[in-house]
């Protein structure tokens, strides 16, 4: 799996063979932001919170859509315009940038979220921001810690967000590993009705 351009790779080897050991087990080594992971504020905080401080229902909430159809830069207040963001609630970032997964291009040009955006989902009281890409933000990463200091967490490296347009009510069910850690991989469903 490709990672963050200077993480470590991933490895997932099978250690035991139910043909001579009688079962199946597996070993992975991997670092804590690959793939469709969650950050805590604890990646980018000295005293921020780690993803075992946070209670299950942080990372579950009703969903919202926001679609970026054109090609700019940033992702800004203009795409939150049509939507009713109350306090608990999770925003979903659909670019189709998780259709570059695997080339150079995906760590190097995606959109990022502006410093407005961010303020208006920190105002809103925004739970998680998730992303169909790989950062909210470049270095000095001030939109990660903007949300970070508001307890909003992030997850990055989503997928197939297209599929939810077509849905106007669901819930996001986001529920990380209980690691003592800034980060977690995590697999992120939606409950449509």
């Amino acid at each position: 799996m490709p990672v963050f351009p200077g993480d470590s790779k991933i490895k997932l080897e099978q250690v035991s063979f139910f043909e001579k050991d009688g079962y199946n087990s597996f070993r992975v080594e991997t670092g804590m932001h690959v793939g469709t992971h969650m950050d805590a504020p604890y990646h980018m905080l000295a005293n921020g919170k780690k993803l075992s401080e946070f209670p299950p229902e942080k990372f579950i909430g009703k969903g919202h859509l926001i679609q970026k159809t054109h090609d700019f830069k940033q992702i800004d207040t203009n795409l939150l315009m049509n939507h009713d963001i109350q306090k608990g609630d999770i925003v979903l970032v659909n670019t189709n940038h998780y259709k570059k997964f695997g080339t150079k291009e995906y760590y190097e040009s995606y959109s990022e979220i502006t410093m407005a955006f961010a303020d208006y989902i920190i105002a809103c009281g925004v739970k998680i921001l998730a992303l169909d890409f790989s950062s909210p933000d470049t270095f000095p990463y001030e939109i990660h810690k903007a949300l970070f200091e508001n307890d909003i967490l992030i997850i990055e490296n989503l997928t197939n967000l297209s599929e939810l347009s077509k849905y106007s009510n669901f819930n996001v069910i986001a529920l990380p590993a209980k690691f003592e850690a800034a980060g977690s991989p995590v697999r992120v469903v939606a409950q449509v009705f």
